[in-house]
């Protein structure tokens, strides 16, 4: 397979814009909390503090996860407000979700205010539904997948 094909089959997306609100607040929403993983922004620990606590779960070596799990988030938040690599950035999220849902929220049952994992479940739908259908009509995918053709 060629790079261009590659390209091609990873730009690929359809040509509406019923993705654009969902990648920008998917993409606002991850940004944020990988801020507060890696930067301290926003009342988060930083990699340090984050590091730390991944480490108390279980995660370890917590450093190394939170800046994995922070990296995720915060850049693959920026991707998706501008619409680059949406489908492999989405697979990578989703992936990020289920770590979290399942190491950290599930034992606390559906619900946010008991720290349980429909936040988690949420994110990884919107993580799902962008990795199907792609960046959409206003998006930098679709630039290179027009050029393309």
């Amino acid at each position: 397979m060629n790079i261009k094909k590659i390209t091609k089959t990873i730009t690929k997306t359809e040509k509406s814009l019923s993705a654009l609100p969902l990648r920008l607040i998917a993409g606002l929403i991850f940004t944020a909390h990988g801020a507060q993983k890696l930067f301290a922004w926003f009342g988060g620990y930083g990699l340090t503090g984050t590091g730390q606590w991944m480490e108390s779960i279980g995660l370890a070596p917590g450093y190394l996860m939170a800046l994995m799990a922070g990296s995720a988030e915060f850049f693959g938040g920026l991707l998706l407000i501008i619409g680059f690599l949406t489908r492999p950035t989405s697979f990578v999220l989703a992936v990020t979700m289920i770590i979290a849902i399942f190491s950290v929220h599930i034992s606390n049952g559906l619900f946010m205010s008991n720290n349980g994992y429909e936040f988690a479940l949420t994110l990884f739908a919107m993580s799902i539904s962008l990795m199907f259908s792609g960046a959409g009509k206003l998006s930098v995918d679709n630039l290179i997948a027009k050029r393309l053709s």
